[in-house]
């Protein structure tokens, strides 16, 4: 069975790979020669994943699993969410959505926040839909220099380091997107090609 992940990020999908059952080949957008933007307009996490999934089915033909993930903060009714990537603008520019972040709840006394990616699945007509949530706090300041997007201003829950200052083994087996592809895996290891 061929399924392609909606991503280019090589590092994903390696990751990825090594965790689906052997009769499952994982294909990138390169792969099948998806080189476009997908649209990403819906006004939900899970409405963009499904988008993207679905685009790649129609467009392309494949079988397709695509994630996107928010992070809503409390104290801001949920915001950034859909918008986290595009917070501070057009450019996606970590370092200014986190600044921006911040700014925003330097009066706030919650600083309570979570991950939440969605990984949606278009298999064989089925529409399935997997969600992975991680609990945390924001920090007052930066800390840390691995991981991207909000890792260094985002501390789970029971750890002392953000998901910047984490070893990437500990962060994928509490974070938000692991937790949503060991639901994909588990649902794709009880299909037969």
């Amino acid at each position: 069975m061929q399924l392609v992940f909606a991503t280019n990020n090589k590092n994903k999908i390696k990751e990825v790979q090594n965790l689906l059952p052997a009769h499952i080949q994982l294909l990138s957008l390169a792969d099948i020669d998806c080189h476009e933007d997908i649209p990403e307009t819906q006004l939900t996490i899970a409405g963009n994943a499904k988008q993207k999934a679905d685009y790649i089915k129609t467009n392309y033909g494949y079988d397709c699993f695509a994630d996107d993930t928010g992070l809503e903060v409390e104290a801001l009714d949920g915001a950034p969410g859909v918008y986290s990537a595009r917070y501070a603008g057009p450019g996606r520019d970590a370092n200014a959505n986190m600044d921006k972040l911040l700014h925003a709840l330097k009066d706030k006394s919650s600083r309570a926040a979570q991950f939440k990616t969605v990984v949606a699945l278009h298999l064989d007509g089925v529409h399935q839909t997997f969600t992975g949530i991680c609990k945390g706090q924001i920090t007052l300041e930066k800390q840390g220099d691995k991981g991207f997007g909000y890792d260094p201003i985002f501390k789970p829950d029971g750890y002392m380091q953000t998901f910047a200052e984490m070893d990437l083994t500990l962060k994928n087996t509490i974070g938000h997107r692991g937790k949503a592809v060991k639901q994909l895996i588990q649902f794709l290891q009880q299909t037969k090609d």
